[in-house]
């Protein structure tokens, strides 16, 4: 069971590893949002890299220190949860927008098995 926590840590960890990227190689922004990576949007979206970054340190932290998790869920599913949720309320747009919520999605699978490990299964 703790090779499945990990493999799901590492796996959020990576699925947040894109758009981390983007505070190192702002170029990436027209690539994955095709947005420019000037201006007031693309500059908001290298801050949102920095946060992204953030979040890939809590979810590799978590995979190895068990006291983390709890608070790395929270994080996490914040991120995760929160994006399909804007996602839906902009009426679900096409384009690399849809891509970001398909993969978001697929992310809820290691997420609710962390989550479940961190708040239910876990003494």
């Amino acid at each position: 069971m703790d090779r499945l926590i990990v493999a799901c840590w590492l796996a959020l960890a990576a699925i947040h590893a894109s758009p981390a990227a983007v505070l190192l190689k702002p170029s990436l922004i027209q690539t994955l949002y095709a947005v420019p990576p000037t201006g007031s949007s693309g500059t908001l979206l290298i801050h949102r890299g920095a946060l992204f970054l953030a979040v890939v340190v809590v979810a590799l932290f978590a995979a190895f220190a068990p006291e983390a998790r709890r608070a790395a869920t929270l994080v996490v599913g914040i991120s995760v949860i929160g994006f399909l949720l804007v996602y839906a309320a902009a009426g679900a747009p096409e384009g690399p927008l849809r891509t970001i919520a398909v993969v978001d999605a697929l992310a809820l699978i290691p997420l609710a098995i962390v989550g479940w490990k961190a708040w239910i299964a876990t003494p």
